[in-house]
């Protein structure tokens, strides 16, 4: 996690666009409780003194937050309940510092099945100067809890996108009220299902956000979850179809023995995962002897499924949908967790395929993932929540005409959305944006960049550089934090090059730990290559070159 700066306010003035307001901050804050909203109340408005605020005791990783709250600066708080739909229940939350507002709106997005809101995150912005915004998408409970959808196609709507747009027009509405004026710029980011709801807001919602940072985004998320339910069954296929976790270091360093050095550095991390055409039979169990260094003949063809994605059933040749990359087997919230988890079943991947056929597309609480069939399932999910939770348009010619810039980002190492699925779509758009060229309209370099991050997993960690200024508590430079590099674009016009990513130990909520590597993160197609000599920890000694076809 990063360094909250301190920015002390404890009463007596809000700042908006660096002129003074008269009356009494606490005042102000307080007067938002009755604000006209359109479907929509204010349930709460009260100003917290600089480090007074006590969320949460703990963020959803279980981190322990009391020291961060302590370094917050004063903010206005404003919580909001809003009934789009007559089954609507959207709890939206707007912070927004006492001293030195930046100018700058910054919505947060969610991950998993949502539910929560992120109070580190909010925090975070505020510190940093922006006003900021976040909501639970209209229902409570654990981002893998879907027991919420049964019965309610308001509510999907409402998770799918309504949600965070009418968040973001709520959010801007109290932001003008508290400050006399509207937010100068507006960005939003988010990772997983917030890098759907990041590009669900460029493709439905153009106009709400200049700036959006979509980070691993589950934006097929039909096929996506389709996938899961593939390799959930395939890991229970049989009774020996499991691959237990005390296999998968034997997998990984196959995986390693054959793939390694491919940026002309042997550390564990694999450049560009593509690459690697590793055969899953060269760790097959010799005769009837099985230990943790090998696999069955059952585990090669359930570890075949992992990596082979959805597939066509009357045509094996077509991918409906990209398998997991090798080079992300091990390490503290890969495989273990994401996709074999403990037992068969348990992974987390299993989780969220169970609920959402059996809670958001069956509605059958006995719907059980034994029985999925790619051909009638798939078809099924997408007939009725396609329209609701898939962000795949490739049309962001409305986001781009009125000066939006979106940068996407992916661990090649991701072992619960494949890192596949981002590149196939940002070369979707690039297609796209080619033919519109044909009438005049410029490609897609003019607003969208893609950075590919070798050995990072979902969103963060893995042995590769993985912080890069996703979290909002990162220093803002530029070449290290690609939401300043957003701004920059949005702003200024430059558009962003290299953005070296950090790696770093013994991180805490708000603090930074010492340096253990740094690597540069190239504009896809480029991927960083080791000079050959110096320290292949340090970013300055690896180049930008062409991606290998």
């Amino acid at each position: 996690m990063r360094m909250v700066s301190l920015l002390i306010a404890s009463c007596g003035f809000a700042i908006a666009g660096g002129i003074a307001i008269a009356q009494p901050a606490n005042d102000k804050c307080a007067a938002l409780a009755g604000l006209d909203l359109p479907n929509a109340s204010v349930a709460s408005a009260k100003t917290y003194a600089a480090g007074t605020f006590s969320g949460p005791p703990q963020n959803f990783t279980g981190a322990d937050l009391s020291s961060f709250y302590s370094k917050l600066p004063a903010f206005c708080r404003v919580t909001i309940d809003a009934k789009p739909s007559p089954d609507s229940d959207i709890r939206i939350e707007v912070w927004m510092p006492l001293d030195s507002w930046n100018g700058r709106l910054q919505g947060l997005g969610n991950g998993g099945f949502a539910g929560l809101i992120d109070h580190f995150e909010l925090g975070a912005a505020v510190a940093k100067g922006y006003a900021a915004t976040a909501t639970d998408t209209g229902h409570q409970g654990s981002p893998i809890d879907s027991s919420w959808a049964p019965g309610h196609p308001e509510k999907l709507i409402d998770f799918g996108y309504r949600g965070i747009h009418v968040m973001t027009t709520l959010a801007k509405l109290v932001v003008q009220k508290f400050y006399g004026d509207a937010p100068t710029r507006s960005y939003f980011a988010g990772c997983s299902d917030g890098g759907r709801e990041a590009l669900m807001e460029a493709q439905r919602y153009p106009a709400d956000y200049d700036g959006i940072l979509a980070g691993a985004p589950a934006n097929y998320w039909t096929a996506l979850l389709s996938l899961g339910a593939e390799v959930t069954k395939a890991l229970s296929a049989t009774p020996g179809a499991f691959i237990p976790q005390a296999k998968i270091p034997a997998i990984a360093q196959a995986v390693n023995a054959q793939c390694d050095k491919q940026d002309g550095v042997a550390d564990g991390i694999l450049n560009d995962p593509r690459q690697c055409k590793f055969d899953p039979s060269t760790i097959q169990c010799k005769g009837s002897k099985d230990t943790e260094k090998c696999l069955t003949t059952a585990q090669i063809w359930t570890l075949k499924a992992i990596y082979g994605g959805v597939r066509n059933p009357h045509f094996p040749s077509k991918a409906i949908f990209p398998g997991y990359l090798p080079g992300g087997e091990e390490g503290g919230g890969a495989w273990g967790v994401w996709i074999t988890g403990p037992a068969p079943g348990k992974g987390l991947m299993a989780y969220f395929a169970n609920g959402y056929f059996s809670d958001m597309v069956y509605e059958k609480k006995d719907w059980d993932v034994k029985s999925f069939r790619v051909d009638t399932d798939l078809q099924t999910a997408t007939t009725k929540t396609a329209k609701a939770l898939n962000a795949t348009d490739p049309d962001l010619s409305a986001f781009r005409s009125r000066g939006g810039k979106l940068i996407l980002y992916h661990g090649w190492n991701d072992p619960a959305i494949p890192a596949a699925n981002t590149v196939n779509y940002y070369n979707i758009v690039n297609h796209y944006q080619k033919v519109l060229g044909k009438t005049g309209q410029s490609n897609a370099d003019s607003f969208v960049r893609l950075y590919m991050v070798p050995g990072m997993q979902h969103c963060s960690g893995g042995p590769g550089a993985d912080v890069f200024g996703q979290s909002a508590t990162w220093p803002a430079d530029a070449q290290r934090n690609a939401r300043t590099a957003l701004e920059n674009w949005v702003e200024k016009g430059t558009a962003p090059g290299v953005i070296i990513a950090t790696k770093t130990a013994g991180e805490k909520p708000g603090v930074i730990g010492d340096t253990v590597m740094t690597r540069p993160l190239c504009p896809y197609p480029q991927a960083a290559q080791y000079k050959g000599s110096g320290d292949p920890n340090r970013a300055e000694d690896f180049v930008c070159s062409a991606h290998k076809k």
